[in-house]
């Protein structure tokens, strides 16, 4: 898989969102996401909700700058969130905002149609970028890296599978052991005990998910949760989970942490 050289990577990036994704085909929830954003912290927006009149079906937040989001679901139970590339920080006249892509994604009712649809994109209408889209029952993230370390301009969105288990996946690549956010955290979330929505137990991943602790010598942008200090810092959080297709009528749940996690509350998002 392609990977960005070691020189490119030690120059690190100051804005960084994570996701964490479960899979577990056969369990009554197959999917749970966890996911911090990670941004300036002036940069205005809403918490998710319905705010797309002519998206009835959509529930996101709302980057009210750009007029996207970052991360939401639809009504046919698919995910789908946008994370930047490094080193791609900033907007541009003839650019569109990576946040409509999101809401491209949640126009389809299952995840693969979605991601198929994403990837016919033309990869220099955005700046460079990652994604998840997800449903119970497949699970994939895109990359777009047109011009990125050698890559040519006209290199298209790719797509890969996400593997059954867990992963998470930054402005890099996935599971890329290499960054000190995924080399520390990714086995703390490997060996806690997953969030259980029939007994309303999340208390391991909030908890991971607000953690400040770091490798010992990484930036502090290696935390889960990264306060304002370093540029920009984690002004929310979340946490999802699906159920499977056997159990009609039961909705998906989504906990939403409007503040930096470990300092506000967490709520659930109205889905109905």
């Amino acid at each position: 898989m392609y990977s960005l050289p070691l020189t490119a990577k030690t120059g690190y990036l100051r804005s960084m969102c994570t996701v964490v994704i479960l899979r577990r085909p056969e369990h009554p929830w197959p999917l749970v996401i966890g996911a911090n954003r990670d941004e300036m912290p002036d940069r205005p927006w809403k918490a998710p909700a319905r705010h797309w009149p002519d998206r009835a079906n959509t529930v996101a937040g709302f980057d009210k700058l750009a007029g996207g989001t970052w991360m939401g679901l639809n009504d046919y139970g698919v995910v789908a969130g946008v994370l930047n590339r490094p080193f791609s920080l900033g907007s541009h006249a003839e650019i569109r905002s990576r946040g409509e892509l999101p809401l491209e994604a949640l126009e389809h009712a299952e995840a693969k149609v979605a991601a198929q649809a994403l990837s016919s994109l033309e990869p220099l209408s955005f700046r460079t970028f990652n994604m998840i889209i997800a449903d119970a029952h497949t699970a994939f993230w895109l990359r777009s890296v047109g011009g990125e370390a050698g890559k040519p301009e006209g290199c298209p969105v790719e797509i890969f599978p996400i593997p059954i288990g867990l992963s998470m996946l930054t402005a890099w690549g996935l599971n890329d052991t290499f960054l000190p956010r995924i080399r520390f955290h990714l086995p703390r979330f490997q060996a806690a005990p997953p969030p259980d929505p029939e007994s309303d137990d999340w208390f391991a991943w909030e908890t991971l998910l607000a953690s400040r602790e770091l490798e010992h010598g990484a930036d502090p942008s290696g935390a889960m949760s990264v306060g304002g200090d370093v540029g920009f810092g984690t002004i929310s959080s979340s946490l999802m989970a699906f159920p499977g297709p056997e159990r009609p009528g039961i909705r998906p749940i989504w906990r939403f942490c409007s503040g930096r996690p470990g300092s506000a509350p967490w709520k659930d998002v109205t889905l109905g």
